[in-house]
């Protein structure tokens, strides 16, 4: 074979070879335009986690945010919710490893149903966490924002493997005002009141919802924005348990239908074993928000 043939057949394969990888990187390019894009997301840019996706309320800040950058860190694709927009690009300027952050004001019900189908949008999800609550506030937004929001997102969210739900040891001071939460009317309910909901609200979806871990966790009073600065807990210990429960396969993590502080069970109101109550809180919630949990 002479020196120019020679040429002529390398010269022509780099020529396929060229063609060949513009046509898979156009082909490639097709694929990624096809996927869809979250505003404010990593899902174009590929950085978020591979271990499972993980949703938590109100966690722009405080024990919600410090939960996010610390699953984050294991490895776990984490969706954070934001109250408004404001919140939303200051989180993520804080924590821009988040895969995305959906925007909901939970004393909104409407506003709460809304989130649901954005956020079910971005799943499946292997836990998420219910960690949105207010304290300073009107009895109506305290019933809206710890409760019914929990409920409506429990209810409308395809179900996940895990549910954490935050609680307080509060809840020993209040009771379970059924009728209050069914009319809507909020009058006089507390915080104390929504925390003893709330822990209802986890033990009735451990009883109804086999195959799945629901659980509560007491994370103290540490100094967040909520809590104040004084606070006496650790702030660390705060959210720790609830990054053990949405993640660990440690056989005492791995458990529902528990209370929980600091990674420990722990002792509560055992009027929230109470079947036939936890079935009145449900059908309150269900009259509140004209929305029935899944069986």
């Amino acid at each position: 074979m002479s020196y120019i043939s020679v040429l002529t057949i390398a010269f022509a394969a780099i020529i396929s070879c060229s063609f060949k990888n513009q046509n898979d990187m156009d082909s490639e390019k097709k694929t990624l335009d096809k996927q869809p894009q979250v505003a404010g997301s990593n899902q174009e840019k590929n950085l978020y986690g591979s271990k499972g996706r993980i949703f938590i309320t109100g966690s722009t800040d405080g024990l919600g945010f410090l939960a996010a950058k610390s699953l984050i860190a294991e490895g776990y694709s984490v969706v954070i919710h934001a109250r408004n927009e404001k919140r939303r690009l200051e989180v993520l300027q804080k924590l821009p490893q988040v895969e995305a952050v959906v925007v909901g004001d939970l004393s909104d019900m409407e506003a709460t149903k809304t989130l649901t189908a954005e956020v079910n949008k971005l799943g499946p999800f292997k836990t998420i966490i219910h960690n949105a609550g207010v304290y300073q506030a009107s009895s109506g937004d305290i019933l809206r924002v710890n409760l019914l929001a929990p409920y409506i997102l429990t209810c409308l969210i395809d179900r996940p493997e895990r549910l954490i739900y935050i609680s307080s040891d509060m809840h020993a001071q209040g009771s379970a005002k059924i009728k209050e939460i069914a009319d809507g009317t909020a009058k006089n309910f507390t915080y104390s009141d929504s925390k003893l909901a709330i822990l209802l609200l986890s033990k009735a979806i451990a009883h109804k919802w086999k195959g799945i871990y629901s659980n509560a966790v007491d994370p103290g009073w540490v100094p967040t924005k909520m809590g104040g600065a004084g606070a006496p807990d650790d702030l660390q210990e705060g959210f720790k348990t609830q990054v053990w429960l949405a993640a660990s396969t440690d056989n005492n993590a791995t458990v529902t239908g528990r209370y929980f502080h600091h990674m420990e069970e722990d002792s509560y109101n055992r009027l929230a074993d109470d079947v036939r109550l936890q079935q009145e809180l449900l059908d309150a919630c269900k009259k509140a928000t004209g929305i029935s949990l899944p069986q």
